[in-house]
């Protein structure tokens, strides 16, 4: 599920801000994407982006109470009606200053040997 909303920065420039909630490992699995330098998050939605955007991501991961605040960019496109029935959607790269304890944080759930070779939204 996704939420979006659209806000004016100072500059005059648009920020997005996406709401992700990922109640699983199977579902965080599927969205993560370690391949990307600084690492990524595939966010499910019928809302046209562009690679460059970029978004806000607030992610509630699993049953942790607060959220977690991710700047990126848009770094990678699944469009609606894509081949193989793929989910829509975007990768959104971590900023530099996000990449640490965002990837450290996601990869603590993630499991390892013969289930990390599950496919994923981008894989």
């Amino acid at each position: 599920m996704d939420q979006t909303s659209s806000q004016t920065d100072s500059s005059g420039g648009r920020r997005r801000i996406l709401s992700l909630v990922i109640k699983d490992r199977k579902a965080l699995h599927a969205a993560y994407m370690p391949f990307i330098k600084n690492g990524g998050l595939f966010v499910p939605t019928t809302r046209t982006y562009r690679l460059g955007d970029e978004l806000f991501l607030l992610v509630q991961l699993l049953d942790e109470p607060e959220r977690i605040p991710i700047a990126g960019t848009v770094v990678w496109v699944t469009p609606v009606g894509s081949e193989g029935n793929r989910a829509a959607g975007v990768g959104v790269q971590f900023n530099e200053q996000d990449k640490s304890d965002v990837r450290r944080k996601f990869e603590q759930y993630l499991p390892g040997g013969a289930e990390a070779q599950r496919p994923t939204h981008t894989m």
